[in-house]
C-alpha cells in the first residue's frame, strides 16, 4: 500500500506552529529541551513492571488542561494524557481562539481493560473443565461488563474529550494501527490544509506504558526488551522496545493563516509519505521506505554532506534493520539521533512525538549530543531533518522537515 505524498507550494505551506509533549522527561518544550540536550535517557523504570522497562509517567495537574473534576474522572488514564497534551499544543500554539475551525485528527489505541474483572474470571475459571469454563465465562461476562464500560473503551472518545474540554469542533478523524496511525494522522491533516481545505488542524496521539495488559500483548509478540536500559541502536543482546508514556500533539498550519496571526511557527512540513510493505518478504520493508523517500524529493545538496535524521527506530531487531538498510541506500552520510533513545517507543504517538522534537530542534538550533556510536556528532545543527518511523509491526513513514524560511530548491 502507497499513499501519495503531501503537495507542498509557497502558497499552502504546512508550519507546524505549536507542540504538546508529556513524556518522561516531563511536560512542554522546556522539558523537551532538556531531554534532547541530555546526555543521559528520560527516567527509567525497571521495577514496576519487571523483567520488562519502560518510562513512567511525570507528575502533572489536571486541573490546568482538564478543570472539571467530572471530566477527568469519565476518561481513561490515555484519555486524560491525551486532552492534556492537546491542551498544550493549543497553547504554545497561540491557537485558542481558532478552535471552533480546527480540524482533529487523532491516533488512537483500543481503550483500557479493567485488569480487577479480567484477573477475577481467571481466578474463577482456574481448574474447570472446558466445557464448564466457557459456560461460567459467559455467565461471567455478562454479569461484569456494563454497556457504558464497553463504550467507555471506545477510541474516538479521545477526539470527543478533546472536543469537549478544549472546544475542537471542525472536522475529526480517528485512526487507529500504532505506529501508522500516527503518521496517517499527521500525512492526512497536512494534505488537507495544502488543498485548501482549511487552515489549521490539531493531530497527535497517547499512550500510556504502565500497562499489563499491552506489555503482555507485546511480549507476546516479540516486540520488548527485557532487563535495563540500552540506546535503540545498542540492543543486540536484547532486542525490543522500551514502552514510554507520551501525549503527543501538534497544531498544523498553512503558512498563510500563521503569517496573518503573527504566530512563529517552529518547521515547515515540506512532505509525509507513507508505506506499507510485507516485512516477511526479504527486503520489503527498506524497498517500501525508499518509494516513499523518491516521493518527498528532498533537496539533492552534497552527496558528502551528511543528512540529518531523527529515528523513530523501536529497538526491536526486524525494523531496525530495515531502517539500517534504507539509509545505506541512500547514498549518502547520515547523522543520527533516536527519539526512542530519549523518551521510549509510544505506539500511536510515537510518529507525532518524533515531529515534535524535530521541529523543538529546528525551531532552536539544538545539538543534541550523541547516546550511542551509531549516532555521529553533528557539526552543527540542522536545518531541516528527515524524520523516519518504522513501526514494530509494520509500517514505513518518512516526514521531512524544514526550518522556516528554508526553501526545497
Amino acid at each position: 500500500m502507497s499513499e501519495a505524498p503531501v503537495p507542498a507550494s509557497p502558497a499552502q505551506e504546512i508550519w507546524i506552529t505549536g507542540i504538546g509533549l508529556v513524556s518522561a522527561a516531563g511536560e512542554g518544550r522546556a522539558a523537551h529541551r532538556a531531554a534532547l540536550l541530555a546526555t543521559t535517557p528520560a527516567p527509567v523504570d525497571t521495577t514496576s513492571h519487571a523483567p520488562f522497562p519502560l518510562h513512567p509517567a511525570p507528575p502533572l495537574e489536571l486541573d490546568r488542561q482538564i478543570p472539571k473534576k467530572g471530566d477527568q474522572r469519565q476518561m481513561e488514564p490515555w484519555q486524560r494524557l491525551g486532552t492534556y497534551a492537546a491542551g498544550l499544543a493549543l497553547d504554545d500554539a497561540g491557537a485558542r481562539g481558532l478552535v471552533g475551525e480546527m480540524d482533529l485528527l487523532i491516533a488512537a489505541g483500543g481503550g483500557e481493560r479493567d485488569l480487577a474483572l479480567d484477573e477475577s474470571v481467571l481466578a474463577a475459571l482456574a481448574g474447570l473443565p472446558a466445557a464448564e469454563a466457557a459456560t461460567r465465562l459467559n455467565e461471567l461476562l455478562a454479569g461484569g461488563l456494563r454497556p457504558t464500560l464497553f463504550l467507555a473503551q471506545l477510541s474516538n472518545l479521545l477526539a470527543g474529550n478533546i472536543s469537549i474540554v478544549h472546544g475542537v469542533t471542525g472536522a475529526s478523524r480517528t485512526l487507529m494501527g500504532e505506529e501508522q496511525a500516527g503518521a496517517d494522522a499527521v500525512r492526512i491533516a497536512a494534505a488537507r490544509l495544502a488543498e485548501g481545505r482549511g487552515r489549521i488542524a490539531l493531530v497527535g496521539g497517547a499512550f500510556v506504558a504502565a500497562r499489563w495488559d499491552l506489555l503482555l500483548l507485546y511480549h507476546a509478540g516479540g516486540l520488548l526488551r527485557q532487563g535495563g536500559f540500552a540506546p535503540v541502536f545498542s540492543r543486540a543482546e536484547a532486542p525490543g522496545a522500551i514502552p514510554g508514556l507520551l501525549g503527543a500533539f501538534l497544531v498544523l498550519e498553512t503558512g498563510e493563516s500563521a503569517r496573518a496571526r503573527g504566530a512563529r511557527g517552529l518547521a515547515r512540513i515540506a512532505g509525509v509519505a507513507c508505506e506499507q510493505a510485507r516485512r516477511d518478504a526479504r527486503g520489503g520493508s527498506a524497498e517500501a521506505a525508499a518509494r516513499a523517500f523518491a516521493r518527498l524529493a528532498l533537496p539533492k545538496g552534497s552527496q558528502q554532506e551528511p543528512l540529518a535524521v531523527l529515528s523513530g527506530a523501536t529497538g526491536i531487531a526486524a525494523p531496525a534493520a530495515a531502517e539500517a538498510a534504507f539509509l545505506a541506500g541512500l547514498g549518502r552520510p547520515v547523522a543520527l539521533r533516536a527519539a526512542g533513545s530519549r523518551l521510549g517507543w509510544g505506539a500511536e504517538a510515537t510518529f507525532p512525538a518524533s515531529l515534535a522534537l524535530g521541529a523543538l530542534m529546528l525551531a532552536e538550533g539544538l545539538v543534541p549530543p550523541p547516546l550511542e556510536a551509531a549516532e555521529a556528532p553533528l557539526a552543527a545543527a540542522p536545518r531541516d531533518l528527515l524524520v523516519t518511523g518504522f513501526g514494530a509491526w509494520r509500517g514505513e513513514a518518512l516526514a521531512h522537515l524544514q526550518a522556516i524560511g528554508e526553501t526545497q530548491a
